[in-house]
């Protein structure tokens, strides 16, 4: 039997106070027995990576620092990227901005969907976290699970501190499209970089 294609799901907030981890577990229970794709849980708190100060992007020098390196090596093993995205400020995290530059040739030419929350169910942080995909060469596909409004307040324990499976049939809709463009973008891609 074939070897699935491996997609790594970035939990992209490091605060200790982060809800990331309930969207980030909900999905990974929900995508345990997928029969397309091998999913594996990524925080970037335990990669310790320095703020990015090389002389260049590694797609022009390799990097210096270990822990980047480490980062990159760990990214080369994925065939695609889910990340959890927390919208501060309207805008996606400082770790995951310097996630993203740690590395470039790892990204290229994968796909990248999300789970992101906030109160506008983190569209302004995803939309700019599309671009930046773009520029990496991953290719960010059109669906996302959104988590906003009233439901990020009722499961986000700064409200009502709820299970994510009670806004769970508010989601799968957009779930179900999410991974459906995943599978389609993962074997594409896949199968172009072999050729």
């Amino acid at each position: 039997m074939a070897t699935k294609p491996k997609i790594a799901v970035i939990i992209s907030s490091t605060r200790a106070t982060r809800f990331a981890d309930k969207p980030a577990n909900w999905f990974m229970s929900k995508v345990k027995d997928n029969p397309d794709l091998d999913f594996e849980l990524l925080d970037l708190r335990d990669f310790n990576l320095p703020f990015f100060d090389e002389p260049a992007s590694n797609l022009w020098m390799p990097s210096s620092d270990p822990n980047a390196v480490a980062w990159q090596n760990k990214l080369a093993e994925y065939d695609g990227y889910v990340f959890i995205v927390a919208e501060y400020n309207r805008s996606i995290t400082g770790a995951l901005k310097n996630a993203l530059d740690q590395a470039y040739k790892e990204w290229n030419h994968k796909p990248m969907a999300a789970v992101a929350y906030g109160a506008m169910g983190g569209a302004r942080a995803l939309e700019q976290l599309r671009l930046m995909a773009v520029e990496l060469q991953m290719v960010p596909v059109r669906s996302a699970v959104h988590i906003g409004g009233g439901d990020f307040f009722a499961t986000s324990p700064l409200g009502g501190n709820q299970p994510i499976e009670t806004i769970e049939d508010h989601l799968q809709g957009s779930l179900d499209a999410t991974l459906a463009d995943l599978v389609w973008w993962t074997k594409a891609t896949v199968a172009a970089r072999a050729a």
